[in-house]
């Protein structure tokens, strides 16, 4: 049930955003600014990629810390 729900959403949010792009794309385009709104969401994501691996190594470390602590 929550899937169908979620799935229900997604589709309608990706159909809605689809439909008001056109006006939004065709400008940024116009004006040259679409490669600085590109540059900026490919900034904000690999900011997160990294932020996410260094969390990755930092909670990696800790369960390795809690697993010797166990075993002794």
């Amino acid at each position: 049930m929550n899937k169908q729900i979620l799935t229900l959403l997604f589709l309608w949010i990706s159909l809605a955003s689809q439909a008001q792009s056109s006006s939004l794309e065709g400008t940024f385009y116009q004006s040259g600014k679409i490669y600085v709104v590109v540059t900026v969401v490919a900034i904000i994501l690999l900011g997160m990629g990294v932020y996410l691996f260094s969390l990755d190594r930092k909670i990696k470390k800790l369960e390795d810390q809690v697993k010797q602590d166990q075993k002794n």
